[in-house]
């Protein structure tokens, strides 16, 4: 990222906006992430978004759409919320940053507008498919068993197991109001995508059907 970085400024490249993520927190604060570091330091007018969870996670990530598929959301997040966010809110932020002025030395936390649990997403699914969709959270160990038979590697499900213990503890249970001030709206809700995917057919079921 370093060498990137030197090398876009040395070709002309005047704004650099990094992907980076609310959840990566080191215990010697964000100063030390070293791709954070490396665009702060590159000499161009640096923008660092820092999203919560995507919504997309749900319908493109294929273990998890996988799960949503056939009924059940498998992960070991206990109780804990969430400020999911819509990747297209996180793209729109990144294109102005990109192309606007006002957005130089600035960090964005993005989150969408409101705190969801799995219990929350599995609803707002089951809502938009018209199918019954649940959440059935499971201790860490229960759930590196469970992804590996799924085909999962280890050492990827050990990883999902912190990520989810994050939502678990509510490490990030606060919204974040960079959409806002970038794009001067309101990021989009869970209920639309889910929505907008469930006519797709992504999830299986007929979509649009609500259910009570």
């Amino acid at each position: 990222m370093r060498s990137f970085g030197k090398l876009a400024v040395a070709c002309g490249v005047e704004r650099l906006v990094l992907l980076s993520a609310r959840d990566w927190v080191v215990p010697q604060g964000e100063e030390k992430l070293p791709c954070e570091r490396a665009v702060r330091e590159s000499g161009a007018r640096w923008t660092i978004l820092k999203p919560s969870w995507f919504f997309q996670n749900f319908s493109e990530d294929p273990f998890i759409a996988g799960q949503v598929q056939g009924g059940e959301i498998v992960m070991s997040a206990g109780g804990g919320v969430e400020p999911f966010i819509d990747a297209d809110d996180i793209a729109e932020v990144a294109v102005a940053a990109l192309t606007e002025e006002g957005h130089g030395g600035q960090s964005y936390e993005l989150s969408g507008p409101r705190l969801l649990s799995l219990d929350d997403v599995a609803d707002e699914i089951a809502r938009a498919t018209g199918r019954a969709i649940a959440y059935r959270p499971l201790p860490p160990d229960e759930f590196t068993a469970h992804a590996v038979r799924q085909g999962v590697p280890e050492e990827f499900a050990g990883l999902l197991n912190m990520l989810y213990g994050w939502i678990a503890e509510n490490r990030f249970a606060t919204l974040a109001d960079g959409v806002q001030r970038v794009l001067g709206r309101e990021p989009r809700d869970f209920g639309d995508y889910a929505r907008t995917v469930a006519a797709s057919g992504v999830w299986g079921g007929g979509g649009g059907v609500e259910r009570r």
